[in-house]
């Protein structure tokens, strides 16, 4: 994909009210021949798509498929909320049925390392798009799980929102030909890395 190519795709998709198929042509282009088209969940509601301590946010979910790298696997997800749910109030609910997600306590049973996650509300024409991963940290002779944190690994997107930051950031993955690492895909969400790159550019001009 060449430059221009990409800078109309990631504009088509973020720029806009989500679509399925917006986003299904997004996440294709992004993670190429390694993409897994076949691993679809239709979409899952009621008690048997969402466990009871959700459902007061969830609607529902599906899995557009699974991308592997590596040893690492990556699910994608679409995450439907309730009527009447923000984006903004119920984001640490919307973090951690991802993670159970991941964990496969959602009757999915295997466990995932990360997901990306277009979160959606039925009231609203924005979208959120997330990167939620499961972390390993040893404490000891002890195994430590930790979530990355939901608000550095987001971007809110949509009719409303100013998206240029989320658009510039996965320019270069979509223009390359090789399959992006989960770093990669990681350090395209990274807020706090974009920063840092910022300031140290432009520090002499303050």
């Amino acid at each position: 994909m060449n430059d221009k190519q990409a800078k109309e795709l990631v504009r088509y998709t973020f720029e806009g009210k989500f679509e399925k198929e917006k986003f299904n042509r997004f996440i294709t282009e992004l993670l190429k021949k390694n993409f897994d088209r076949s691993k679809v969940l239709e979409k899952r509601s009621g008690n048997q798509g969402v466990v009871e301590k959700y459902r007061d946010f969830i609607g529902s979910w599906e899995r557009l498929g699974r991308y592997k790298n590596a040893d690492k696997v990556i699910d994608i997800l679409i995450v439907y909320l309730k009527k009447g749910q923000s984006l903004h109030r119920s984001r640490v609910a919307q973090r951690n049925f991802v993670a159970d997600y991941l964990r496969g306590n959602l009757g999915t049973r295997s466990f995932k390392d990360a997901a990306l996650v277009a979160f959606v509300s039925p009231d609203e024409e924005d979208w959120r798009f997330s990167f939620v991963k499961l972390e390993y940290k040893k404490e000891g002779s002890k195994i430590k799980e930790e979530l990355s944190p939901a608000k550095r690994w987001s971007f809110l997107v949509g009719k409303n929102e100013k998206s240029h930051t989320a658009q510039s950031r996965f320019l270069e993955l979509l223009k390359s030909d090789k399959d992006p690492t989960l770093e990669e895909i990681q350090k395209a969400f990274d807020i706090e890395t974009i920063t840092k790159e910022f300031f140290k550019e432009y520090r002499d001009l303050f």
